[in-house]
């Protein structure tokens, strides 16, 4: 395997000083060892927005994202890079390839679609050998494709980095399964849709029930369900997202003010990093989150710093009407998190047991019928 700190030389050697992106565990090596020079993206569109600004100015730039975040992407690629003929490196970690049976569900069509992808989006692209005598050819080969003024990507798959040293697990304060403890108190028979990463897992641990969407992939969409289904179907729907998830498509926050559902309530568990990934930092840490709730038009915005403001932040938002936000801080966990749902139910039955609680609640009130 390569070493974190051996890509991160050989990049600095030709010329790369602008990096920034969405991070996976493939690739958390890397990011330690870059540290402070690798900037936290909200979304991987934005981190090759930044890496283009870099790089038009100067600054030769890498953007590092695993290839599940293509898709945010493809716009300011086709659009922007690659019209302008900005030649910026993409580092892209390979979920769900080349056998996507070898990964979890949600990789499993754009692993194998990526490198197409890629070529339909005019960039030349390699797979990067795992053997640390080769990785100077790899580069060698994309330079020679950015010095053309085009983009390059250079793919990643499993074992070929260094795995990253990790987050420390275990700090003080309130656990994620504290958290989701907490609400679930709350939830009764209202519908619950759980981001990507630990939180659907955690979510999955504590309670699993058939009014329970648990998400794995579509990362920052969770809230855009959530709005989906409490205007569809009039039920109280609760979000339980994370601080990296929210932050990855912030305009849906704008959209559920504007919309003025009454009966959403967006909790978000905050402890600033990307647990999932190994900890890397996210770019929430000086957020407001309440002047954020506020300013997007949530009806009311609590920002729970300690535990014992959580309990009466939950009372009242079960009791009046939303749009809420509310936000937990809470500490990065242990290493360890409970298995997906999709261990023990496919992604096709999460959906179906959601849509067949729905209509047993529509058929029997009067004048709603089955979605």
């Amino acid at each position: 395997m390569i070493d974190g700190a051996a890509f991160v030389a050989a990049l600095r050697s030709r010329g790369f000083r602008f990096f920034a992106g969405v991070p996976c565990s493939y690739l958390g090596s890397v990011i330690d060892e870059l540290g402070g020079e690798y900037v936290a993206a909200a979304n991987e569109g934005a981190a090759l927005g930044m890496a283009a600004g870099a790089q038009v100015t100067g600054g030769r730039s890498a953007v590092l994202l695993q290839n599940s975040g293509v898709g945010n992407l493809v716009n300011p690629l086709t659009s922007l890079v690659v019209p302008y003929r900005i030649p910026v490196l993409l580092v892209v970690s390979m979920r769900g390839w080349p056998d996507p049976a070898d990964d979890e569900v949600q990789h499993s069509v754009m692993g194998p679609a990526t490198p197409a992808i890629l070529t339909a989006c005019q960039v030349a692209h390699r797979v990067l050998d795992p053997d640390p005598a080769l990785l100077r050819d790899a580069l060698d080969e994309l330079d020679q494709v950015l010095r053309s003024g085009s983009p390059a990507a250079l793919l990643v798959g499993r074992r070929t980095m260094a795995k990253s040293a990790g987050a420390p697990g275990g700090g003080p304060g309130w656990t994620r399964r504290d958290a989701i403890r907490a609400v679930v108190r709350h939830v009764d028979q209202d519908l619950v849709f759980a981001t990507t990463g630990y939180i659907a897992r955690e979510l999955f641990a504590v309670g699993d029930r058939p009014g329970n969407f648990y998400m794995q992939g579509a990362m920052g969409h969770a809230l855009a369900m959530g709005v989906g289904a409490a205007r569809t179907t009039g039920e109280r729907v609760w979000v339980l997202d994370g601080d990296g998830a929210a932050v990855m498509h912030l305009g849906t926050m704008v959209t559920t003010g504007s919309a003025g559902l009454p009966n959403l309530v967006h909790v978000v568990l905050n402890n600033a990093a990307y647990e999932s990934t190994g900890g890397q930092p996210t770019c929430a840490g000086r957020l407001d989150w309440a002047r954020l709730g506020e300013a997007a038009g949530y009806r009311t915005s609590h920002w729970c710093r300690t535990p014992e403001t959580v309990e009466s932040a939950l009372r009242r938002v079960a009791a009046e009407p939303g749009p809420h936000l509310v936000v937990i801080d809470i500490a990065i966990g242990p290493a360890q998190a409970p298995p997906r749902a999709t261990r023990s139910l496919e992604a096709p039955a999460i959906s179906a047991r959601l849509r067949e609680t729905v209509n047993a609640r529509l058929a029997a009130a009067p004048g709603r019928g089955a979605l």
